[in-house]
């Protein structure tokens, strides 16, 4: 096998696997759209949310057309190979860098626009306990998710145990803590959450994120990476079809 048909067999391979991906996400982005209606029954109950959750928590759109166009792309790599289509590798190379300069951008953006993003984390914070101090232990879905969280993050609240002053459930057990705030099976009074001092899930998520850094720009990275392989070969495929049938 020559230099060409090893790049047409990985061009084939690689843009399989980017195909059988975007249907995956496309129809967990179908799945959610058709199923959405519990989680957004679930927002409607919460009072204080501000717009731009819902806004980010709609990502039903996002894995739609994220798996539409892995769809696209994967097509056009795969039959563009095979079928030594001069068409198909131009119009996937176009579309692979289109995405590759959104995604530049994207980054540019978060960089620049940084403090918006804080501002917005304080206002879904403002929500969050506002939320729990009505709703927890008096609304079972919020109550559960909240019992949910707390427990696969082991963390206490959005801030920390506070959170849940006088809210339903502290009202109804005379002045008592989620057992989740003291890491206690017995009971979770102020005095014991103080000693316990429980991180709050916000603070969890966070240092979750901060912990993974390096792999999540190392991740970017290595689809940038591939991203400029897969526009170099197939621009390589585009030119020696041409000199071939030239």
């Amino acid at each position: 096998m020559g230099c060409f048909g090893f790049l047409k067999v990985m061009m084939f391979a690689f843009n399989g696997l980017i195909f059988l991906a975007g249907i995956a996400i496309l129809g967990v982005g179908i799945w959610v759209k058709v199923d959405s209606g519990s989680i957004f029954n679930f927002l409607g109950k919460m009072e204080n949310v501000p717009p731009e959750l819902n806004q980010v928590l709609n990502v039903g759109y996002l894995l739609i057309a994220i798996g539409g166009l892995l769809v696209i792309i994967g097509f056009l790599g795969c039959c563009g190979a095979i079928r030594e289509s001069r068409c198909m590798l131009l119009m996937f190379f176009m579309i692979v860098l289109l995405v590759f300069i959104a995604e530049v951008a994207g980054a540019v953006v978060i960089l620049v626009f940084r403090p918006l993003a804080d501002d917005l984390l304080e206002k879904v914070g403002t929500a969050a306990v506002k939320n729990i101090k009505k709703d927890y232990g008096n609304n079972d879905d919020i109550t559960g998710l909240w019992n949910t969280t707390m427990e696969t993050l082991k963390c206490c609240g959005f801030y920390n145990y506070t959170d849940f002053s006088s809210s339903p459930y502290h009202v109804a057990h005379n002045g008592s803590y989620p057992l989740q705030c003291c890491q206690s099976t017995s009971q979770c009074d102020a005095a014991e959450a103080e000693r316990n001092i429980v991180n709050g899930c916000f603070t969890k998520i966070k240092q979750l994120i901060d912990d993974n850094t390096v792999v999540i720009v190392a991740a970017a990275l290595g689809i940038a990476a591939l991203e400029i392989c897969a526009m170099i070969v197939s621009m390589v495929l585009y030119c020696r079809i041409k000199s071939t049938r030239a």
